[in-house]
């Protein structure tokens, strides 16, 4: 499950209106995901003997989600930061990342599984983001090339790891699990704790979107960033390619030739999210970089309207998930299901023989991300108008 939040720090009074309408538009794609997970059959639509085309594309875009965020997360850290001291931005930092952390635990949790008693607890996004916050914290007190090659080399050497990752994901130590191995450990008679989403490689990704920042001061020169921009991006892509047809290094899972040219397509494509690998990495950050370069002269009604998505993304993660679920819960009473029924699996209200063809769930996808913009505008003008500090949590 693609569980992921799109997170900023406190929004600073200087907006950047590309990287609004960036996170705002990988934030629509998520909810597409989310939508799939608990709508769709269950079909695991990276399996190339079972899926289609279609079916693995409806996956495969929002990859995009989970880097852009955590990248574009350390971005507007900077931002944030040109109004603070090193003290007072690495203080936030620290509080936001224990905050994200005891959110997830308890509220995300729970909207992700109904499950009251918490049978099921598992460590994903959220605390991927608070923890890469908290790293962030002491990292900006470091010289910025440091932090960038920090970063980079974290973020292309932690691939390095897979030689000493374990067999089976219920063999592996719980600290090698938060680590780099997506885990998971039964306990207390049918209970169970996954570690879904690996710390590595985000807090290099996050550093590196720290970098990024840089380029957005107001003295620099909004052309020369673009092409900084536009370039960066289209090499990581070129890089991308490059180092997936060699099948040499930056994946766990090699590419090989399928039935025909578009599942071989298909499987070049298919790399690996958990942990996110360099490749993974690589195929998105560099196209969400592209956009992001393209975007810094839009001024169309479209882009304001999806900027008002990027604008408020911890409400709404939260509010679209929690309407999904329940959507969810209510088609399965409508299948017939009773309230016994209703724990048969970790996701509660969502039986496993049952599901909407994938058309139905695009339209569903839609009227869900249609109903959130006035809540997300409303949300959004309470904030602007507002200055209370817990406001910056939410």
């Amino acid at each position: 499950m693609n569980n992921t939040l799109p997170l900023q720090s406190p929004a600073p009074k200087f907006r950047i209106h590309s990287v609004d309408i960036l996170r705002g538009l990988v934030m629509i794609i998520m909810a597409l995901d989310h939508t799939r997970d608990f709508l769709h059959y269950n079909i695991d639509p990276t399996n190339l003997q079972t899926t289609t085309p279609v079916l693995f594309f409806t996956r495969w875009i929002t990859h995009f989600c989970a880097p852009t965020f955590v990248f574009l997360s350390g971005t507007s850290a900077f931002l944030s930061g040109r109004k603070k001291t090193k003290k007072q931005l690495s203080s936030f930092l620290l509080k936001r990342g224990i905050w994200l952390i005891i959110i997830e635990l308890t509220v995300f949790n729970l909207f992700l599984t109904f499950d009251i008693t918490y049978s099921f607890l598992a460590i994903e996004v959220l605390s991927v983001i608070g923890l890469s916050m908290i790293i962030l914290a002491g990292a900006i007190y470091l010289p910025l090339p440091a932090i960038f090659f920090i970063g980079l080399i974290i973020v292309c050497g932690h691939n390095i790891l897979d030689l000493f990752d374990y067999a089976k994901p219920t063999e592996t130590p719980l600290w090698w699990g938060f680590l780099h191995q997506q885990s998971f450990f039964p306990y207390d008679h049918n209970r169970l704790f996954a570690i879904l989403y690996p710390l590595l490689p985000w807090p290099g990704v996050m550093m590196l979107g720290y970098c990024l920042g840089s380029l957005y001061k107001k003295e620099f020169d909004a052309k020369r960033r673009q092409k900084i921009v536009l370039l960066t991006g289209i090499l990581v892509t070129i890089f991308f390619i490059v180092l997936r047809f060699t099948n040499l290094y930056g994946d766990p899972s090699e590419w090989h030739a399928q039935k025909n040219g578009v599942f071989t397509i298909l499987s070049f494509l298919n790399t690996t999210k958990y942990p996110a690998s360099l490749l993974f990495l690589s195929m998105t950050l560099g196209p969400a970089l592209i956009l992001l370069a393209l975007f810094e002269k839009s001024t169309g009604k479209w882009s304001k309207i999806v900027s008002v998505y990027g604008r408020v993304p911890f409400f709404y993660f939260l509010v679209h998930f929690l309407i999904i679920h329940v959507i969810c819960m209510v088609l399965f009473f409508a299948n017939g299901h009773t309230l016994s029924e209703a724990n048969s699996g970790f996701l509660h209200f969502k039986s496993p023989n049952d599901g909407l063809p994938l058309g139905v769930v695009y339209l569903i996808w839609i009227a869900v991300v249609v109903a959130m913009y006035p809540l997300c505008k409303k949300y959004d003008r309470l904030k602007s108008s507002h200055k209370k500090w817990w406001l910056s949590y939410l």
